[in-house]
């Protein structure tokens, strides 16, 4: 067995409802001002009113920090930080989907570490202390709460990531009841992201792909190819609800370990520069680098198939099973009602180059991949995907 590094967040809380009994649960972690970070869609919907009140009535002060938005700017992630100085904040509450989870973790190293953020992107470059920090996702997709990395949008399209095992959360908060009233569209892109951050790390090419991410991604792909179709068309089921939010977790943890690779590199060039949602880039392309990759991974691939859709137990031999599997991640997109195809969400096909151009920076990410991609493969890839 080959040496590796497992990381991930020091405690998890798995509860319906734990969310509005937040101060018991964090209050003593986070200390007496509290910079909660979230996104003005959930701070209107009130979502974290219960998590803000238990806090309060704990006689924390919480400050509010409510202006995250997708694919969060340099901009956005600098004014939360000085939120938080001028607060004198003790610690830092993420409470939203990635995005908002992704600002709270670099809000909380820059405010505890005074650090240049130039000092910090990339991997293991950022060095802390950190503030205290709770996370509480409200989507199951992301894995956000237990991975080392925050992704920025640096300028009108680049994205920058901090991977470092000091921006790993205290506390990571697990609360069905935040994710029924997600709609059914994002519930769909959330989950099939976090499919990918699943199959990815089981294929991973790093060194520090290991036995305990290669674990945790089967069991995720099992909890959320047999719920996904639930939480989308049953939304109110916490059941399905907290299944998807505990595999999204369980292949975070696979991922953080065991990194992503193609299917996140191309994608971010859709979300980058036509702000397409991170879950759906990620599926608009899923299928197609698994096909580019199935010289390499089908055997890899084939071994998880029937993990996330328990029929292709039954098909012989790893390459027709691999084939299965990749049929059935696009047919599963289509089942959920997502757009299929780049020009479904008015992705231009003069488009293409520039994406895949820009794909190639993502250079931390395609070391990963089973097989080589170069600026022509993504060419061919987003050309089938289109």
């Amino acid at each position: 067995m080959t040496p590796f590094q497992f990381n991930t967040t020091k405690s998890l809380v798995f509860e319906t409802g734990a969310a509005a009994h937040l101060a018991g649960v964090a209050g003593a972690v986070l200390g007496k001002t509290c910079l909660l970070v979230t996104d003005p869609g959930l701070r209107a919907l009130g979502l974290a009113d219960a998590a803000i009140a238990s806090l309060q009535d704990a006689g924390h002060e919480v400050v509010i920090f409510d202006q995250v938005e997708a694919d969060p700017s340099r901009e956005t992630l600098m004014t939360a930080v000085e939120a938080g100085r001028s607060a004198g904040a003790t610690g830092v509450v993420g409470f939203g989907g990635g995005s908002s989870l992704d600002v709270a973790k670099l809000v909380a190293l820059l405010l505890g570490s005074g650090e240049d953020l130039d000092d910090a992107w990339g991997v293991a470059q950022a060095k802390g202390p950190r503030l205290p920090l709770v996370l509480v996702p409200t989507t199951a997709g992301t894995g956000s709460e237990v991975t080392p990395v925050s992704i920025i949008t640096v300028g009108a399209e680049e994205k920058r990531g901090v991977s470092s095992p000091v921006i790993l959360p205290d506390i990571a908060i697990l609360d069905a009841d935040l994710t029924v009233g997600l709609p059914p569209h994002i519930t769909a892109a959330t989950g099939v992201d976090a499919m990918v951050h699943a199959i990815e790390a089981y294929a991973s090419k790093s060194a520090n792909n290991n036995p305990l991410s290669k674990m945790l991604a089967r069991e995720a792909l099992r909890l959320l190819g047999a719920n996904i179709e639930t939480a989308v068309f049953e939304g109110q089921n916490k059941d399905a609800r907290g299944a998807m939010l505990l595999g999204s977790m369980l292949a975070g943890q696979a991922f953080a370990n065991s990194p992503v690779a193609a299917v996140h590199a191309l994608a971010y060039p859709i979300g980058g520069t036509f702000h397409i949602p991170h879950g759906l880039s990620n599926a608009l392309v899923l299928p197609h680098v698994l096909r580019f990759n199935a010289p390499e991974a089908s055997a890899t691939y084939a071994e998880i198939a029937a993990d996330a859709f328990p029929h292709l137990a039954d098909v012989d031999g790893s390459q027709a099973r691999c084939a299965g599997f990749i049929d059935a991640l696009a047919d599963l997109s289509a089942k959920l009602g997502m757009q299929t195809r780049l020009r479904d969400v008015e992705i231009p096909k003069d488009a293409i180059a520039k994406m895949a151009s820009d794909a190639m920076l993502q250079t931390r990410l395609l070391v990963n991949n089973p097989r080589d991609v170069s600026e022509t493969d993504a060419f061919n890839i987003y050309t089938a995907a289109w």
